[in-house]
């Protein structure tokens, strides 16, 4: 696995961290962590492991992944959750699939062998409201729109030139895979509940923002 990289977003992520990077010590793969440089406690709590940080120049969620996107070198990358929720043991099924000529692999908590311990009812309703919508007007054929394990060639994912700064993000690289004609699959995965700390995920706020993120990039194809 020394082609691939995790990208790994953290934000006040002290508690859960450093125990993601201790399970991910029997991976040879490169961890890249991505985070604002006044996160003292995070920065701190890493400080001993194995990992390579990048300090974000702009703020939100999808800021830190494209910036994180534009500095990696190696042939794969796969972008992973700082609070523990996403299990590593799909990392080498996920990396043959990209090597079997796909550009990116989606997992999922709702294809088959999918589950998820950490959604609430809420954000199940939304994801599932939002996948549709995304099959519908994109025909995406992912089940799962909003979660964001996803590993792909590093080069597929720089030439998607992803703009979006907060979590648009989630919506605008499946859509924009589908766009640029890109090869991928939707696969199978569970997801773990969060080790500690908070989601930094407002439903209600970030929820209106991806469904107006969605109208416009359906309208900007129509025009």
């Amino acid at each position: 696995m020394k082609n691939l990289t995790l990208l790994i977003p953290a934000k006040q992520e002290s508690g859960s961290l450093p125990l993601v990077l201790e399970e991910l010590k029997k991976y040879s793969c490169n961890k890249l962590i991505v985070l604002a440089d006044d996160d003292l406690e995070t920065i701190d709590a890493i400080k001993d492991y194995d990992c390579e940080i990048l300090y974000q120049n702009k703020k939100g969620y999808g800021s830190a992944l494209i910036e994180g996107i534009n500095k990696i070198n190696t042939d794969y990358l796969c972008i992973f959750n700082a609070d523990g929720s996403f299990d590593p043991i799909y990392l080498e099924e996920m990396l043959n699939n990209c090597s079997n000529n796909l550009d990116f692999v989606f997992a999922s908590r709702y294809s088959l062998k999918g589950k998820t311990d950490d959604d609430t009812f809420l954000t199940f309703v939304g994801n599932k409201i939002f996948s549709s919508i995304g099959n519908i007007f994109f025909r995406l054929g992912i089940d799962d729109i909003l979660f964001t394990f996803v590993m792909g060639k590093t080069k597929s994912f720089q030439n998607l030139q992803l703009k979006n700064s907060d979590f648009r993000f989630c919506v605008e690289l499946p859509i924009k895979a589908k766009r640029n004609g890109n090869k991928y699959i939707n696969m199978g995965s569970h997801e773990r509940k969060r080790l500690k700390g908070y989601k930094k995920v407002s439903e209600f706020k970030d929820g209106f923002l991806i469904l107006i993120e969605l109208i416009r990039l359906f309208l900007k194809r129509k025009n």
